[in-house]
């Protein structure tokens, strides 16, 4: 699984956004249906990456489909698709990181997601695919380190998910060395920890959500 460094036009970037936020959202069937549609006009070789992930997942029943996605992302926090884990932690700097998503939101003219955290990888690329493509992509390449650190586990974890967390990666900048560090810091140790003697913020991640998404 390559990552691509290939400069897509605007039209396929947010194409690839939509259908990746399908795809690592709960794997309804109708969501996998629109995720399909949404592939006969996404160009390679995001396409292979994107209809590996769908390929995967269709080959599972609903249920083993669904007790996969809670297993790979609530159950692993290495796997948690909750941006500000990786760059906040537990503390109270989080709180502040979210609503930095919040302000993006009402800023473009939309609501927040009102059933699911604002910095969640799928809400944040359905923002990017269908609302304002300028500022979510600037949130996405703010946010490249965590959603690297989320592809890296989830390829050593040989999760099909992984190619479609590669699709996105291909359509920001190429990481820089910096990047790179803070990635394997961050694989290695975790997000930050609450300074000592002050109370964590509250939100832990990644949260219990029912099965039924």
């Amino acid at each position: 699984m390559r990552l691509r460094s290939r400069t897509r036009p605007d039209l396929q970037d947010r194409l690839v956004w939509q259908c990746a936020s399908l795809l690592l959202s709960y794997p309804h069937a109708d969501r996998l249906d629109t995720a399909a549609e949404l592939l006969s006009h996404v160009k390679a070789p995001a396409a292979e990456d994107l209809s590996a992930t769908l390929a995967a997942v269709r080959r599972l029943d609903p249920l083993r489909a669904t007790q996969n996605y809670v297993d790979t992302f609530d159950m692993r926090r290495a796997t948690t698709m909750y941006l500000t884990y990786w760059t906040a932690g537990d503390t109270r700097n989080r709180g502040a990181a979210m609503l930095a998503f919040v302000r993006a939101y009402r800023a473009a003219g939309t609501a927040p997601p009102a059933g699911e955290a604002p910095d969640h990888l799928p809400v944040v690329l359905e923002f990017a695919a269908t609302v304002d493509p300028a500022l979510g992509r600037r949130l996405l390449v703010e946010h490249r380190v965590p959603i690297d650190v989320l592809h890296k586990a989830l390829a050593d974890a040989d999760s099909p998910y992984a190619h479609a967390v590669a699709a996105v990666l291909a359509t920001l900048p190429a990481g820089t060395d910096t990047d790179a560090s803070r990635v394997r810091r961050l694989l290695a140790s975790g997000p930050p920890a609450e300074a000592v003697g002050l109370q964590p913020f509250t939100l832990t991640v990644p949260p219990r959500r029912a099965h039924g998404g």
